[in-house]
């Protein structure tokens, strides 16, 4: 017996009493999620529970198990999740690809998070000013940014209360003691809608692929009581460092070596000052705005850090 087989079996069973369901449809669901959307079968598992409840009326709580957990979106700090989400959509933006339904910016108390809905999902459109219970959404990560994917196993439910909309920016500031690996050149993979940075080649989810350079900087800063750990993407990279994207690709032929990039960018960053802005992911600091404030020793700052 196949391990699809064996899940459909046992979901089967589990709502037995509730829904005629037999296992030769939910091992199609699962096969679905699997193979088409390369879904890992633990999830594709939790997806399929989560939508034979809905169908039931029941609570998670009455199975016991295989229910996303509903989260804030300043919350989301892991890639490839399945969670649940109390939000108001604050913004929709103009689709990029016929592939997207609908693109655009959730909210909640906590803060924001992009969203996309495919066509191929075939869900409601949403609208602006509008709060939502969305259940099974997908987390995804770009560069430490998070967003959530709306799939076709996606509950949306419209809810009749205002929900805030909190702002989770932050400002922090410190001496540039690190920069981390996977900084400099980088190659992303190029397939639709994926970001993911490869490594040796692979993308974790699409296999071998001929990526597609970009630039960033991972660093650490310290006020010599903190470390605060910080993105700097292209945009912000090119404009931190004077180096374009075409500049670090040539470096990096010249030498036959894409880590000359990040040693160059050490070289003339480590130990600066700065005061850098943006919204907080997980345990890192998106950078919108970056500054070198002028009153600082810069000097002194790193002493002090370095010898905390």
């Amino acid at each position: 017996m196949s391990e699809l087989r064996q899940h459909a079996d046992e979901i089967a069973e589990q709502f037995s009493d509730q829904l005629d369901v037999s296992p030769d449809e939910v091992e199609e669901r699962l096969e679905n999620l699997v193979t088409e959307y390369r879904v890992p079968v633990d999830e594709a598992r939790r997806s399929v529970i989560n939508s034979y409840l809905d169908e039931a009326g029941m609570e998670r709580e009455e199975l016991g198990r295989g229910g996303s957990e509903q989260v804030q979106v300043n919350d989301i700090d892991e890639d490839e999740q399945w969670v649940d989400l109390r939000v108001t959509l604050v913004e929709l933006w103009e689709p990029r690809s016929d592939a997207i339904a609908q693109v655009g910016l959730l909210g909640d108390e906590s803060g924001t998070i992009k969203f996309v809905s495919f066509d191929t999902s075939e869900l409601p459109e949403l609208e602006e000013g509008q709060a939502y219970e969305l259940t099974n959404v997908v987390t995804d990560e770009y560069e430490g940014r998070y967003s959530v994917k709306l799939n076709r196993t996606t509950g949306i439910t419209e809810i009749d209360e205002e929900i805030e909309v909190g702002d989770n920016a932050e400002t922090v500031e410190g001496a540039l003691v690190d920069i981390q690996s996977g900084s400099g050149l980088i190659k992303r993979c190029p397939e639709e809608d994926c970001t993911r940075v490869l490594q040796n080649g692979r993308c974790s989810e699409h296999g071998q692929v001929e990526g597609e350079f970009d630039l960033r900087i991972k660093g650490v800063l310290d006020d010599g009581e903190e470390v605060h750990e910080v993105i700097f993407d292209r945009e912000a990279t090119e404009e931190l460092t004077g180096m374009t994207l075409e500049e670090a690709k040539d470096m990096a032929m010249d030498a036959l070596d894409t880590t000359v990039v990040a040693e160059d960018m050490a070289g003339d960053l480590l130990g600066r000052y700065y005061r850098v802005s943006g919204p907080t992911l997980g345990r890192y600091v998106l950078v919108n705005d970056a500054e070198e404030p002028g009153q600082i020793d810069a000097e002194a700052a790193l002493v002090k850090a370095r010898s905390i």
